[in-house]
Formats: C-alpha cells, structure tokens, sequence
C-alpha cells in the first residue's frame, strides 16, 4: 500500500514539472529503507512513464519553449550518462550524504524564493492600496 501512495505523491509531484522523482528517492530510501543506489534506479524507471504523461499534456497546452526544451533535453542525455558512470561507482555513503546536500540546497532555494515572492506581493499590494 505504501508503494501506491508513493507513487501518487511522486507522480503527481512529477506532473507539475517540480522534480517527484526527488520525492520518491526520498520515500524509498528514507521510509521504505532501500538502498539509494537502488533508489536511484527505481527512480530511472518511475520517470520514464510520468515524462511521456507529463510531455503530452504540457504538448496539447501549447506550453513548451522547444527552442530551450531540445538542446537541454540532447546536454541532459550526455549529462545522465555521466551521472550515471560516477553514481554506479560511488559508495552508497557518499551518494546519501550528497543527495541529502542536494535536498539542503533545493530547499534553501525554495524557501528563499517563497519569501522574495511574499516581498513582491507585499509590495504590489501596498502600491495598489494607495
């Protein structure tokens, strides 16, 4: 059962664009106790399907740049390649301790981002009020 809710939360995550797969790494290794190279993998084949259902949506609302969209997708193919080579031969330790840095960083960034929107909105809606 906890597998069925993981995959909802992750998929759903996935569908808005804000990275599931992070999630469900999260949850599998976390909660659910499996190594993060195994992980890490299961997450290889949780994002193929939710990509292809997220691609054809977002495809039907007209709202890919594909001038950007293309050579990211080509830089990211070699980039995965390469993830990939250095993640197999990496000891489980480091590879959690620099997922965990990784989700430090993500997070920072979310909550500086949440509060420069806040100063933002504020803003207008004080210069509105006048």
């Amino acid at each position: 059962m906890l597998e069925f809710f993981t995959g909802i939360i992750s998929g759903t995550v996935s569908g808005t664009g804000m990275g599931g797969g992070t999630i469900l790494i999260l949850i599998l290794s976390v909660f659910m106790g499996i190594d993060q190279h195994i992980a890490q993998a299961t997450n290889l084949v949780f994002f193929v399907p939710t990509s292809i259902t997220a691609i054809t949506t977002t495809i039907k609302d007209k709202l890919i740049n594909w001038k950007i969209g293309i050579p990211v997708a080509i830089s990211g193919i070699f980039g995965a390649i390469l993830g990939a080579k250095i993640s197999v031969k990496m000891d489980v330790n480091h590879l959690k301790r620099y997922f965990g840095i990784f989700l430090i960083f993500i997070t920072i960034y979310e909550i500086y981002s949440l509060v420069k929107q806040y100063k933002k909105d504020k803003n207008t809606n004080n210069k509105i009020k006048k």
